[in-house]
């Protein structure tokens, strides 16, 4: 359960942040960013 709410919750950063970006490297490291959080999350 609340690995579901971890992993909704970085969908929902991770659409929000990609739709306020300007630049293929902001995504590039809006993603990185996304995937550290994911991880510390589950760690």
């Amino acid at each position: 359960m609340i690995r579901t709410t971890i992993i909704a919750a970085a969908l929902a950063a991770f659409m929000l942040t990609t739709t306020a970006c300007n630049t293929v490297e902001g995504v590039g490291e809006d993603i990185q960013s996304v995937g550290r959080a994911g991880k510390r999350a589950i760690d």
